[in-house]
């Protein structure tokens, strides 16, 4: 049986490309009965006597899923952030970081914008740059347009399964209507007193660009630690990882624990103050959350 990939879903058509063609294809039956449903990414098992006229029959296992958009198996993740208008966040990005190692994506850090900063605002930025850097993650700044960055970013993601995401306003919806230009994605200006840019969404696919997969979305805006616990969370930290081995106490969470090592290093300056400041938060929106059953079971 030919194996594929889901490369589009559009009204409960499933678009599988398998050995340079795209078949259309439809869900079996009992996917429903068994409440499974494929998603763009999934690579499957299909039959089909036509283009047109196939089924799929099953699904192989993932290594990741995201809601928004609704895609599976990515490798990574491109966050858009602007260094003004709005601001730079390191909250919103850490937050974004995070999710991504809990889904073992890996995070590419876009800063776009940084032609409207004055000295003094860009050499802030070009700190943060240098910080999140020396974490190991990749940092691309970008003026509008700039040619170099986005080569480079191609260059990065090449033969990678690529979603965007980022603050609303930041640029996301630009930043792909450069890579994918017919796409034309609509944005809309930022509302000052929602906070928020407007963009349309169509269905989700994924196109094939300098040898990445890129999804035509612009993805989502924010995102929700909820199936991140308590006792992974350290972990998903970077520098942390590195020393929680340093620290007295096993499954230590680095708060009010003798001889925790992250707060040594906190103090003396070797962990970024405010990203022990968003562990914090995070900590506590995980430890307060209501805790999440299951409707269906009796």
């Amino acid at each position: 049986m030919p194996k594929g990939q889901i490369r589009k879903a559009l009204s409960g058509f499933y678009y599988v490309y398998s050995e340079g063609e795209t078949y259309q294809t439809r869900g079996r039956g009992n996917f429903r009965v068994r409440d499974i449903t494929p998603l763009v990414g999934d690579i499957v098992e299909f039959e089909s006597g036509s283009l047109t006229d196939g089924m799929l029959h099953s699904i192989y296992p993932r290594k990741n899923e995201l809601v928004r958009p609704p895609i599976a198996n990515i490798d990574i993740g491109v966050i858009v952030m602007s260094a003004i208008e709005p601001d730079f966040s390191t909250y919103l990005l850490d937050r974004f970081l995070v999710y991504l190692e809990g889904q073992e994506i890996e995070a590419i850090i876009y800063i776009t914008k940084t032609d409207l900063l004055d000295e003094s605002q860009k050499l802030e930025v070009e700190n943060y740059k240098k910080a999140y850097q020396e974490l190991g993650y990749t940092v691309i700044m970008s003026d509008f347009p700039s040619e170099e960055s986005l080569t480079r970013l191609l260059t990065v993601v090449k033969d990678k399964i690529v979603v965007f995401m980022g603050q609303s306003g930041v640029g996301k919806s630009t930043l792909l209507n450069q890579i994918l230009p017919e796409l034309k994605i609509k944005t809309g200006e930022i509302s000052t007193a929602l906070g928020r840019g407007r963009h349309t969404t169509r269905h989700v696919e994924l196109i094939p660009v300098a040898g990445a997969l890129i999804a035509d979305t612009p993805g989502f805006s924010n995102v929700e630690l909820v199936e991140i616990e308590e006792q992974n969370l350290p972990d998903l930290f970077r520098e942390f990882l590195a020393n929680r081995d340093e620290c007295r106490f096993s499954g230590c969470l680095h708060l009010n624990e003798p001889g925790c090592r992250i707060k040594e290093l906190v103090a003396e300056g070797e962990i970024m103050s405010y990203r022990y400041e968003h562990y914090l938060q995070f900590l506590n929106e995980i430890q307060t959350r209501k805790p999440m059953y299951n409707k269906n079971k009796k």
